[in-house]
């Protein structure tokens, strides 16, 4: 059981938690928390100080102020009136995701929910319902249009995923014995005006980018091998000679992957795409590496606008803007671009006979055979994929709210095409680690890393060498699903 308390979480944890089904605790200390931020939320109510969101109105309407009577009727209508995202529905496990980021922020005591609705979110986590949020709608400032469809749904309108299906919220609701609660002043600003819905994203993002990165560094090695590269570049005591981030652990590991294999190598330097890894994957794995300890302070951290930051008053933040992690994420898609860059160059050195010192585009035939050499189309329409996505995101934001909002990082939109550049990069190390399976089988060598001899054990058993020209798609297909379950078995504790 996750128990929500004030230990902080982590990424593994997070996406855990949300693939799950098992419910959350709540510590006491929560409830104190939420009870002394109503205290002040109640206090700002009665007084004249005006509140943003909670006794005027929002962005364009800020100057203008809520009558006390209006305030409770206010809340439904803060929810409908932002509820305007478009676009196809996230994937059922991001709504999710977005509610136990609003549970974990709102657990911080200073958004000023009730417990009433805090304890609906709960409910609904617990009862694995997650709302259907369209794609589209968020700058990265407070997620607001997107966050709305999923508060009214949590709320019953809208709809819900129910046992994988789309119904009515009301419904599902009542079909999991759950009771919406009339919300009370402030908990719709607590519902709409946070970043849960980046904190979704990002983790989605972050994991998938972890993963496809894990796929890339095995199909280097992978090529390492079935290249014959001079494995003398790796060597500590040269990577110790520049602080680089990064590149002295990728050297590392590359070292403790490699051991057991041949190495006679035939060449003093190698070309860039295997004698720089080091450098370029460990820039790769630092900034990934950054980017999830970012995402951290983010999900553990308060998003909300205004706060109960005291027994006295209700403060405005700057909190719900994010452009520490919309930043990060970028770093990492840029890195993953030159990574992949770095994986095409090697597959194409090895079909190159006057480089690998293996057959022409790897075929045993000769003559007319295309072997490996149309894939090499294949994997340049993955990296102009994987190039298209890396393009920065962050500097396309519109002044929006009579211009009042006139900056945002767009971090969502930076999280949603990482993770679809993270596809095609996972289809990009699977035709690696095909490729350089068939130079493995026409170099073999005496002797292989566990890694290599592991891994095409496992893919010869349903592809075998290329032998003949014949339609390798599924083959590739095949591969990369291979090389991911590898990733995951050798990822997890022993």
């Amino acid at each position: 059981m996750l128990k929500i308390s004030t230990k902080l979480i982590n990424l593994s944890n997070y996406i855990a938690a949300c693939n799950s089904y098992e419910a959350l605790g709540v510590a006491p200390s929560v409830y104190d928390r939420l009870r002394k931020a109503r205290i002040t939320v109640e206090q700002m109510i009665e007084g004249d100080t005006p509140v943003y969101g909670l006794n005027t109105g929002l962005g364009g309407n800020l100057d203008y102020r809520i009558p006390k009577d209006e305030i409770p009727a206010f809340q439904m209508q803060l929810l409908r009136g932002r509820a305007v995202a478009a676009g196809e529905p996230l994937p059922e496990r991001t709504g999710r995701a977005i509610t136990l980021a609003r549970i974990l922020s709102a657990a911080i005591g200073v958004s000023g929910i009730s417990v009433e609705t805090f304890d609906h979110l709960v409910q609904v986590f617990n009862s694995g319902l997650s709302p259907v949020v369209p794609c589209h709608g968020s700058i990265g400032a407070g997620d607001l249009v997107q966050n709305a469809c999923w508060a009214l749904a949590i709320l019953g309108e809208g709809k819900l995923w129910y046992n994988g299906e789309q119904v009515d919220a009301v419904q599902a609701l009542h079909k999991a014995g759950i009771t919406i609660p009339t919300l009370q002043p402030k908990d719709a600003l607590a519902l709409n005006n946070h970043s849960g819905l980046t904190v979704a994203v990002s983790a989605s993002a972050l994991h998938e980018a972890k993963r496809a990165l894990e796929m890339i560094k095995a199909a280097t090695v992978l090529s390492f091998e079935g290249y014959g590269a001079n494995q003398s570049v790796l060597q500590d005591q040269l990577h110790k000679l520049r602080n680089a981030p990064g590149q002295s652990e990728c050297a590392q590991w590359m070292r403790e992957q490699l051991e057991g294999s041949e190495h006679d190598p035939r060449r003093v330097q190698d070309p860039l795409s295997l004698r720089t890894v080091p450098a370029v994957t460990g820039a790769a794995q630092h900034l990934l590496d950054q980017a999830i300890s970012v995402w951290e302070d983010e999900a553990n951290g308060s998003s909300d606008s205004p706060v109960a930051a005291n027994s006295e008053n209700m403060l405005s933040t700057i909190n719900f803007h994010s452009p520490a992690l919309a930043l990060a994420l970028e770093a990492v898609s840029l890195s993953l671009a030159g990574v992949a860059n770095a994986s095409v160059q090697r597959m194409q050195k090895l079909m190159n006979p006057d480089l690998s010192g293996l057959p022409k585009y790897l075929t045993p035939i000769g003559n007319g055979s295309a072997g490996f050499v149309p894939t090499q189309k294949t994997a340049a329409s993955l990296l102009a994929e994987i190039r298209r996505h890396a393009m920065p995101a962050i500097l396309d934001a519109v002044p929006v709210s009579d211009s009042v909002e006139d900056m945002a990082p767009m971090t969502s939109l930076a999280a949603r095409k990482l993770t679809q550049q993270t596809e095609s990069l996972k289809l990009l190390s699977g035709l690696e680690a095909l490729v350089s399976c068939q130079a493995l089988d026409l170099r073999a060598p005496a002797k292989t890393s566990k890694l290599a001899g592991s891994f095409r054990t496992a893919l010869r058993q349903t592809v075998p060498m290329l032998s003949e020209d014949r339609a390798i798609s599924s083959d590739i297909e095949t591969a990369t699903n291979t090389l991911a379950t590898y990733c995951e078995l050798a990822s997890q504790p022993n």
